[in-house]
């Protein structure tokens, strides 16, 4: 079975990733209707790189939410802690400069980047907050931090449908493409689990970013966190 308990052991989770790896793109599409897209539109807008920027893109997978900010003329650099996802990426897109790391012993130097995103992989850290320290201390003083991750719709009736019903569901419809559907089992239980907006705006506060706002995708089904460092 290749899925990760909710304790997430960083093996298990890699391992999870490395399996699903060759189809992620395609499934996660699949899983969300083409949505996807226009929140990745959303995060790379408020992420707004310059010419220039130095772009952290971490929990990259394979690189598609890296390559929006080298279409704007900034520099990505796609770092994943899943050797089997930087694989499928550099067969994908072999120009971007993809990074083994892990999100909570980052790589780099202090104060490198300009700009630090994570797109639905926060919850996967065995401890956020200390993944968020670690994303300030490679960010340069006044860099700005996006997180887009699976939050709580505001709507009761939407939130009601999306938690008990689209969920469950989720394996099954993975199953169509996915090579281990059982890993989207996982990924359901941690998108039930994880905090509302409120709750991760408290951990931004908590790692010592400032400033932290959120606007809500889709009712809410996805949030977009952005912080000042």
């Amino acid at each position: 079975m290749a899925r990760a308990d909710l304790d997430k052991q960083p093996s298990d989770v890699r391992r999870m990733f490395d399996t699903v790896a060759r189809r992620y793109d395609l499934t996660n599409d699949l899983m969300t209707a083409g949505i996807q897209r226009s929140w990745r539109r959303s995060m790379v807008e408020a992420v707004a790189p310059r010419p220039g920027d130095l772009v952290l893109d971490l929990a990259a997978g394979t690189g598609c939410s890296s390559e929006p900010f080298s279409d704007r003329g900034a520099t990505a650099v796609p770092c994943d802690f899943s050797v089997g996802m930087l694989r499928q990426g550099k067969k994908d897109r072999p120009a971007l400069p993809f990074v083994a790391g892990d999100g909570t012993r980052l790589p780099f130097l202090d104060d490198t980047f300009d700009a630090v995103t994570i797109s639905y992989g926060l919850r996967n850290f065995v401890d956020p907050v200390a993944g968020l320290r670690e994303m300030l201390r490679v960010t340069r003083p006044g860099g700005r931090l996006v997180v887009c991750e699976f939050s709580r719709p505001t709507n009761g009736a939407l939130r009601t449908v999306y938690l008990d019903g689209f969920m469950r569901a989720l394996p099954a419809i993975a199953s169509v493409t996915a090579s281990a559907a059982d890993a989207y089992v996982y990924l359901a239980e941690s998108i039930r689990a994880w905090p509302d907006q409120e709750g991760l705006a408290a951990m931004l506060i908590d790692a010592g970013w400032r400033e932290p706002e959120w606007r809500n995708l889709t009712g809410g089904i996805v949030a977009l966190h952005r912080a000042t460092a």
